[in-house]
């Protein structure tokens, strides 16, 4: 029994041996991009070979040759020059049951050429060549002979889409737009959209377009289609025939567009749909309208600098200028009352002026951060208006809802402005964002600092009441210089933005 037992587990272990064993030879390609095939045109596994014996199974096909409507199963195609090894052109899909294979540097089918003679065309880099540079975002239209509808052709490099836009102003809403991007399956689909504001646009009946065809090469989303739709914007009339060119670009989920996250290319003149030119270079439009980065100045003063103030006050420097008097009450509460109306004030304005500028509820996290915030600040003020007395027997519930309060907007509002940062900084680097990280660890720092101090007056340290103050005084005016150069470090930045 005990030789049978022991038989048993060398068989298992040996089953499990070759089923390792075939792991490692079994190799594929889950995506079907054999992109070591482009030179024999043989699948490519590793470094093993084809083997030359006679094979153990038979391949044969029904016809020799196909017709348009026949389907295939399979296939691998790739055009070369006569006499040649060379990969050349591209091939352009037409439906969702194939994908091309990147085989050449060339990036996309659609090129310049005809740029101002047959077409007008829109790129950034100006004058760029889509065709062999995949970092130019380009844009072209050309009349048909009737005049009754145009082509289109959109490429740029992009996580999940690249759209085009008719508008009548260089601000985002009210705009007749063309997204060429990635579905839920991953194909290039063409989607119609218009938009209110600067929310995601909704999408539109496709209307009376054909001959759609696209590509993803390499990162490079490229299609063409032909529209004999209208342009349409609300304040458009029927007999306009200019508009300003919107290129953007961005990434997709499961199909929906998201927000791009650098600002668009804007043409900086109109294309007229009745004459073929070469609008100016992309202007893209790095500078953020004034009411929006007032906005973003004002919620950095009001929770950074004036809030921020007013709330270590009210925790450490409750001692400070005893028997000093504001307005009947201890200095430090006038102080801490004045500091926080500054803050709630600035918020009710920074609100309102976003609001009447975007006139919608635009989309992501920081709209509703900012929101929250908003009505937080509210109730503290209101709340604080009908605490009871000092020596109140529930005074300890006000205390402790006050201070919870406060830190939950401290926290929203700071989450608010790094995510409100991202949408104005364009750069890559993103260094707005990094520089208010810095401002954040500045004050943590702050904060343990002052806390360290306090503990050293509770363990009984013997420090004379003048050492207390120069010492509390010092990191005072600390915080109060680290504070001012992370502030004017962002508004200079969000000014520039």
């Amino acid at each position: 029994m005990v030789v049978s037992h022991h038989i048993v587990i060398v068989q298992q272990m040996l089953a499990w041996l070759m089923l390792l064993v075939g792991v490692w030879m079994v190799q594929g390609f889950r995506n079907g991009l054999v992109s070591s095939s482009c030179g024999d045109m043989t699948p490519s596994h590793q470094n093993y070979t084809a083997q030359n014996s006679q094979a153990p199974y038979s391949i044969s096909t029904d016809n020799s040759s196909y017709i348009d409507g026949q389907e295939i199963t399979g296939f691998l195609l790739e055009a070369r020059e006569v006499g040649g090894s060379n990969p050349m052109g591209t091939f352009t899909l037409m439906g969702n049951n194939t994908q091309l294979l990147a085989c050449s540097s060339q990036s996309s089918a659609i090129s310049n050429a005809g740029c101002g003679s047959t077409k007008t065309c829109f790129s950034d880099p100006s004058g760029c060549d889509p065709s062999s540079n995949s970092k130019c975002y380009f844009m072209s239209t050309a009349p048909s002979a009737s005049g009754a509808q145009y082509k289109f052709e959109i490429v740029g490099s992009a996580d999940g889409y690249v759209s085009i836009g008719f508008s009548d102003d260089k601000e985002m809403g009210n705009d007749d737009i063309y997204i060429c991007g990635k579905d839920s399956n991953g194909n290039i689909q063409l989607q119609h959209a218009f938009s209110t504001g600067t929310t995601t646009p909704g999408n539109i009946a496709l209307g009376n377009v054909s001959g759609f065809s696209s590509s993803l090469i390499n990162g490079v989303i490229s299609c063409s289609f032909t529209s004999a739709n209208p342009i349409s914007t609300t304040r458009s009339s029927s007999s306009q025939s200019s508009y300003y060119i919107f290129l953007a670009y961005g990434a997709s989920q499961r199909g929906v567009i998201q927000m791009h996250s650098t600002t668009p290319f804007i043409s900086s003149s109109k294309m007229d749909f009745s004459t073929i030119t070469i609008l100016a270079s992309g202007e893209r439009r790095e500078n953020n309208p004034s009411i929006v980065k007032a906005h973003g100045c004002l919620m950095l003063i009001a929770w950074m600098t004036t809030g921020s103030i007013g709330m270590l006050i009210a925790r450490y420097l409750k001692k400070a200028a005893k028997g000093t008097k504001f307005c009947g009450k201890d200095f430090w509460f006038g102080a801490h009352v004045f500091l926080m109306i500054l803050s709630v004030a600035a918020t009710i304005i920074a609100f309102i002026l976003v609001f009447s500028y975007a006139r919608d509820w635009s989309g992501g996290a920081h709209p509703v951060l900012g929101v929250i915030v908003m009505i937080l600040s509210l109730a503290q003020p209101i709340a604080a208006m009908f605490r009871c007395g000092p020596q109140g027997e529930r005074r300890y519930i006000f205390n402790w809802a006050h201070t919870i309060n406060a830190l939950a907007i401290k926290g929203l509002a700071v989450a608010a402005i790094f995510t409100g940062l991202a949408l104005v900084d364009s750069s890559e680097q993103q260094w707005l964002q990094k520089v208010m990280g810095g401002f954040v660890a500045w004050e943590a720092i702050w904060f343990l600092c002052q806390d360290f101090q306090q503990r050293r007056k509770k363990n009984d340290i013997i420090l004379q009441e003048s050492d207390q103050v120069i010492a509390e005084s010092l990191l005072l005016v600390a915080f109060f210089i680290g504070n001012i150069a992370f502030l004017v470090a962002l508004l200079v930045g969000i000014g520039n933005s």
